[in-house]
Protein backbone atom coordinates (compact mmCIF):
# COMPACT_ATOMS: atom_id res chain seq x y z
CA UNK A 1 0.00 0.00 0.00
CA UNK A 2 1.51 3.35 -0.99
CA UNK A 3 1.36 6.52 1.13
CA UNK A 4 -1.56 8.07 -0.76
CA UNK A 5 -3.63 4.87 -0.51
CA UNK A 6 -2.80 4.67 3.19
CA UNK A 7 -3.91 8.24 3.80
CA UNK A 8 -7.09 7.69 1.78
CA UNK A 9 -7.96 4.58 3.74
CA UNK A 10 -7.01 6.31 6.97
CA UNK A 11 -9.27 9.24 6.17
CA UNK A 12 -12.20 6.87 5.64
CA UNK A 13 -11.48 5.10 8.90
CA UNK A 14 -11.29 8.41 10.73
CA UNK A 15 -14.64 9.49 9.34
CA UNK A 16 -16.19 6.21 10.43
CA UNK A 17 -14.74 6.60 13.90
CA UNK A 18 -16.22 10.04 14.33
CA UNK A 19 -19.60 8.74 13.21
CA UNK A 20 -19.64 6.61 16.36
CA UNK A 21 -19.21 8.58 19.62
CA UNK A 22 -17.96 5.45 21.39
CA UNK A 23 -15.02 5.19 18.98
CA UNK A 24 -14.20 8.88 18.64
CA UNK A 25 -10.78 9.97 19.91
CA UNK A 26 -10.25 13.49 21.22
CA UNK A 27 -8.65 15.86 18.73
CA UNK A 28 -5.31 17.15 20.05
CA UNK A 29 -5.48 20.80 21.07
CA UNK A 30 -2.44 22.04 19.23
CA UNK A 31 -1.27 25.62 19.55
CA UNK A 32 0.08 26.09 16.03
CA UNK A 33 0.01 29.35 14.10
CA UNK A 34 0.09 29.51 10.30
CA UNK A 35 2.73 31.61 8.55
CA UNK A 36 4.38 31.74 5.14
CA UNK A 37 7.96 32.37 4.07
CA UNK A 38 8.09 35.74 2.31
CA UNK A 39 10.20 34.54 -0.61
CA UNK A 40 7.55 31.91 -1.47
CA UNK A 41 4.68 34.38 -1.81
CA UNK A 42 3.87 34.31 -5.52
CA UNK A 43 1.59 37.35 -5.46
CA UNK A 44 2.98 40.21 -7.53
CA UNK A 45 3.27 43.66 -6.04
CA UNK A 46 4.67 45.54 -3.08
CA UNK A 47 5.41 44.15 0.36
CA UNK A 48 2.09 45.58 1.56
CA UNK A 49 0.16 44.03 -1.33
CA UNK A 50 1.73 40.64 -0.67
CA UNK A 51 1.01 40.87 3.07
CA UNK A 52 -2.60 41.89 2.46
CA UNK A 53 -3.14 38.92 0.16
CA UNK A 54 -1.72 36.47 2.72
CA UNK A 55 -3.85 37.99 5.47
CA UNK A 56 -6.95 37.60 3.28
CA UNK A 57 -6.00 33.97 2.65
CA UNK A 58 -5.97 33.23 6.38
CA UNK A 59 -2.32 33.34 7.36
CA UNK A 60 -1.44 34.82 10.75
CA UNK A 61 2.20 35.52 10.06
CA UNK A 62 5.02 35.85 7.57
CA UNK A 63 8.73 35.05 7.61
CA UNK A 64 10.50 38.09 6.13
CA UNK A 65 13.96 37.87 4.63
CA UNK A 66 16.81 39.65 6.33
CA UNK A 67 17.88 43.05 4.95
CA UNK A 68 14.47 43.96 3.52
CA UNK A 69 13.38 47.59 3.81
CA UNK A 70 12.71 47.55 7.54
CA UNK A 71 10.31 50.49 7.55
CA UNK A 72 8.30 48.97 4.70
CA UNK A 73 8.01 45.62 6.48
CA UNK A 74 7.02 47.26 9.76
CA UNK A 75 4.36 49.35 8.01
CA UNK A 76 2.95 46.28 6.24
CA UNK A 77 2.85 44.31 9.49
CA UNK A 78 1.00 47.14 11.21
CA UNK A 79 -1.43 47.60 8.32
CA UNK A 80 -2.38 43.92 8.06
CA UNK A 81 -2.05 42.74 11.64
CA UNK A 82 0.24 39.94 10.51
CA UNK A 83 3.08 38.90 12.81
CA UNK A 84 6.70 38.13 11.98
CA UNK A 85 7.07 34.42 12.67
CA UNK A 86 10.81 34.38 12.05
CA UNK A 87 13.39 36.08 9.83
CA UNK A 88 15.32 34.14 7.19
CA UNK A 89 18.98 35.11 6.91
CA UNK A 90 19.34 36.69 3.47
CA UNK A 91 23.00 35.99 2.76
CA UNK A 92 23.84 32.52 4.09
CA UNK A 93 23.84 30.88 0.65
CA UNK A 94 26.10 33.42 -1.07
CA UNK A 95 28.37 34.29 1.87
CA UNK A 96 28.39 31.08 3.91
CA UNK A 97 29.91 30.86 7.35
CA UNK A 98 31.81 27.80 6.11
CA UNK A 99 33.72 29.68 3.39
CA UNK A 100 37.48 29.09 3.36
CA UNK A 101 38.34 32.81 3.27
CA UNK A 102 37.86 35.01 6.30
CA UNK A 103 36.46 37.95 4.30
CA UNK A 104 33.51 35.90 3.04
CA UNK A 105 32.83 34.48 6.49
CA UNK A 106 32.83 38.01 7.90
CA UNK A 107 30.20 39.10 5.37
CA UNK A 108 28.14 36.05 6.35
CA UNK A 109 28.45 36.95 10.02
CA UNK A 110 27.48 40.56 9.30
CA UNK A 111 24.40 39.27 7.47
CA UNK A 112 23.42 37.07 10.41
CA UNK A 113 23.77 39.96 12.84
CA UNK A 114 21.74 42.20 10.52
CA UNK A 115 19.01 39.55 10.41
CA UNK A 116 19.03 39.30 14.21
CA UNK A 117 18.42 43.06 14.44
CA UNK A 118 15.65 42.78 11.84
CA UNK A 119 13.98 40.05 13.89
CA UNK A 120 14.14 42.20 17.01
CA UNK A 121 12.56 45.13 15.15
CA UNK A 122 9.74 42.94 13.83
CA UNK A 123 9.06 41.18 17.11
CA UNK A 124 10.24 37.82 15.80
CA UNK A 125 12.07 35.53 18.21
CA UNK A 126 14.15 33.56 15.75
CA UNK A 127 16.44 33.84 12.72
CA UNK A 128 16.69 30.92 10.30
CA UNK A 129 20.31 30.14 9.45
CA UNK A 130 21.87 27.76 6.94
CA UNK A 131 25.21 27.33 8.72
CA UNK A 132 27.35 26.43 5.71
CA UNK A 133 27.71 24.48 2.48
CA UNK A 134 29.63 21.24 2.02
CA UNK A 135 31.00 20.00 -1.31
CA UNK A 136 28.41 17.95 -3.16
CA UNK A 137 25.46 19.99 -1.89
CA UNK A 138 22.32 19.74 -4.03
CA UNK A 139 21.26 23.39 -3.80
CA UNK A 140 24.54 25.05 -4.82
CA UNK A 141 28.23 24.15 -4.84
CA UNK A 142 30.10 24.16 -1.55
CA UNK A 143 33.80 24.63 -1.00
CA UNK A 144 34.41 22.92 2.32
CA UNK A 145 34.55 19.44 3.76
CA UNK A 146 32.06 18.37 6.40
CA UNK A 147 34.63 18.88 9.15
CA UNK A 148 35.63 22.31 7.83
CA UNK A 149 31.99 23.39 7.64
CA UNK A 150 31.47 22.18 11.20
CA UNK A 151 34.46 24.03 12.63
CA UNK A 152 34.18 27.27 10.65
CA UNK A 153 30.44 27.72 11.06
CA UNK A 154 30.50 27.05 14.81
CA UNK A 155 33.30 29.59 15.27
CA UNK A 156 31.27 32.28 13.45
CA UNK A 157 27.98 31.44 15.16
CA UNK A 158 29.64 31.78 18.55
CA UNK A 159 30.59 35.35 17.61
CA UNK A 160 26.90 36.14 17.04
CA UNK A 161 25.59 34.55 20.24
CA UNK A 162 26.22 37.62 22.46
CA UNK A 163 24.16 39.70 19.99
CA UNK A 164 21.38 37.10 19.94
CA UNK A 165 21.30 37.05 23.74
CA UNK A 166 21.27 40.84 24.00
CA UNK A 167 18.39 41.09 21.50
CA UNK A 168 16.47 38.11 22.86
CA UNK A 169 16.39 36.42 19.43
CA UNK A 170 17.45 32.81 18.85
CA UNK A 171 19.60 31.56 15.99
CA UNK A 172 17.85 28.54 14.48
CA UNK A 173 19.85 26.11 12.32
CA UNK A 174 17.93 24.75 9.33
CA UNK A 175 18.33 21.34 7.73
CA UNK A 176 18.50 21.83 3.97
CA UNK A 177 20.23 20.59 0.81
CA UNK A 178 23.67 21.82 1.86
CA UNK A 179 25.11 18.31 2.40
CA UNK A 180 25.52 19.11 6.10
CA UNK A 181 23.58 17.68 9.06
CA UNK A 182 22.14 14.79 7.08
CA UNK A 183 20.89 12.73 10.04
CA UNK A 184 18.99 13.53 13.25
CA UNK A 185 21.84 12.75 15.64
CA UNK A 186 24.14 15.05 13.67
CA UNK A 187 21.73 17.90 14.44
CA UNK A 188 21.92 17.13 18.15
CA UNK A 189 25.70 16.81 18.06
CA UNK A 190 26.01 20.16 16.28
CA UNK A 191 23.82 21.94 18.82
CA UNK A 192 25.72 20.25 21.64
CA UNK A 193 29.01 21.49 20.20
CA UNK A 194 27.73 25.08 20.11
CA UNK A 195 26.29 24.61 23.60
CA UNK A 196 24.13 27.73 23.86
CA UNK A 197 20.50 28.22 24.80
CA UNK A 198 20.44 30.92 22.09
CA UNK A 199 21.00 28.42 19.28
CA UNK A 200 18.28 25.93 18.40
CA UNK A 201 16.91 24.19 15.33
CA UNK A 202 14.60 25.33 12.54
CA UNK A 203 13.28 21.95 11.41
CA UNK A 204 12.18 21.65 7.78
CA UNK A 205 9.78 18.73 7.41
CA UNK A 206 10.00 18.37 3.63
CA UNK A 207 13.77 18.67 3.38
CA UNK A 208 14.41 15.35 5.14
CA UNK A 209 12.21 13.28 2.85
CA UNK A 210 15.07 11.59 1.01
CA UNK A 211 17.65 11.45 3.81
CA UNK A 212 16.70 7.94 4.84
CA UNK A 213 15.44 9.28 8.17
CA UNK A 214 11.73 10.19 8.26
CA UNK A 215 10.68 13.57 9.61
CA UNK A 216 9.11 12.04 12.71
CA UNK A 217 12.48 10.47 13.63
CA UNK A 218 14.19 13.85 13.34
CA UNK A 219 11.55 15.47 15.55
CA UNK A 220 11.81 12.75 18.20
CA UNK A 221 15.60 13.11 18.25
CA UNK A 222 15.88 16.91 18.32
CA UNK A 223 12.85 17.32 20.56
CA UNK A 224 12.41 20.53 22.49
CA UNK A 225 15.38 22.16 20.79
CA UNK A 226 13.16 22.77 17.75
CA UNK A 227 12.47 26.52 17.73
CA UNK A 228 10.53 26.81 14.46
CA UNK A 229 9.28 24.46 11.74
CA UNK A 230 8.94 24.76 7.99
CA UNK A 231 5.94 22.85 6.71
CA UNK A 232 6.33 21.44 3.24
CA UNK A 233 5.81 18.14 1.46
CA UNK A 234 8.12 16.07 -0.71
CA UNK A 235 7.98 13.52 -3.48
CA UNK A 236 9.82 10.27 -2.77
CA UNK A 237 10.23 9.26 -6.42
CA UNK A 238 13.17 10.86 -8.26
CA UNK A 239 12.31 13.48 -10.86
CA UNK A 240 11.74 11.97 -14.32
CA UNK A 241 10.34 13.11 -17.65
CA UNK A 242 8.29 16.26 -17.27
CA UNK A 243 8.75 16.39 -13.49
CA UNK A 244 11.47 18.79 -12.46
CA UNK A 245 13.61 18.14 -9.41
CA UNK A 246 12.50 21.49 -8.00
CA UNK A 247 8.80 20.65 -8.31
CA UNK A 248 7.18 20.16 -4.94
CA UNK A 249 3.75 18.59 -4.45
CA UNK A 250 1.01 20.46 -2.64
CA UNK A 251 0.67 19.74 1.06
CA UNK A 252 -1.03 16.36 1.58
CA UNK A 253 -0.29 15.31 -2.02
CA UNK A 254 3.26 14.13 -1.40
CA UNK A 255 4.82 11.32 0.60
CA UNK A 256 5.15 12.85 4.07
CA UNK A 257 3.58 10.72 6.79
CA UNK A 258 1.66 13.64 8.29
CA UNK A 259 -0.11 11.70 11.09
CA UNK A 260 3.29 10.46 12.30
CA UNK A 261 4.80 13.95 12.00
CA UNK A 262 2.02 15.54 14.03
CA UNK A 263 2.27 12.85 16.69
CA UNK A 264 6.03 13.48 16.94
CA UNK A 265 5.47 17.24 17.29
CA UNK A 266 3.02 16.48 20.10
CA UNK A 267 5.64 14.33 21.84
CA UNK A 268 8.17 17.13 21.50
CA UNK A 269 5.70 19.59 22.99
CA UNK A 270 6.06 21.86 19.98
CA UNK A 271 3.79 24.89 19.73
CA UNK A 272 3.97 28.20 17.94
CA UNK A 273 4.75 28.99 14.33
CA UNK A 274 4.35 26.54 11.47
CA UNK A 275 5.76 28.27 8.39
CA UNK A 276 5.05 27.09 4.84
CA UNK A 277 7.78 27.04 2.22
CA UNK A 278 5.98 25.72 -0.81
CA UNK A 279 6.57 26.93 -4.40
CA UNK A 280 5.33 30.43 -5.21
CA UNK A 281 2.68 29.18 -7.64
CA UNK A 282 0.91 27.64 -4.64
CA UNK A 283 0.48 31.14 -3.18
CA UNK A 284 0.11 33.07 -6.43
CA UNK A 285 -3.08 34.81 -5.31
CA UNK A 286 -5.54 34.80 -2.44
CA UNK A 287 -7.35 31.71 -3.73
CA UNK A 288 -4.29 29.49 -4.05
CA UNK A 289 -2.89 30.74 -0.75
CA UNK A 290 -6.22 30.02 0.96
CA UNK A 291 -6.05 26.47 -0.36
CA UNK A 292 -2.65 26.14 1.33
CA UNK A 293 -4.08 27.47 4.60
CA UNK A 294 -6.89 24.92 4.44
CA UNK A 295 -4.38 22.14 3.82
CA UNK A 296 -2.45 23.28 6.91
CA UNK A 297 -5.66 23.13 8.93
CA UNK A 298 -6.22 19.55 7.77
CA UNK A 299 -2.66 18.59 8.72
CA UNK A 300 -2.95 20.20 12.14
CA UNK A 301 -6.14 18.22 12.81
CA UNK A 302 -4.55 14.82 12.12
Amino acid sequence: MNRRTFLSVGAGATAAAFASPALAAPTPKRKLRKAIMYSTIGVKGSVLEKFRAMKAAGFEGVEPMGAMNRDEVLAALKDTGLHAASVCDHIHWVKPLSAPDEATRQLGLDGLIHSLHDAKAYGAGSVLLVPGIVRGASVRPGDSTYEECWERSIAEIRKAIPVAKDLGVKISIENVGNNFINAPQQAVDYLDAINSEWVGFHFDIGNVGRTGHPAEKWIDTIGKRIVRIHVKDFRAAPATGTTKAADRPKLLEGDTNWPAVMAALDRAGYSGWAITEQPGNQAADVETARDMVQRLDRIFAL
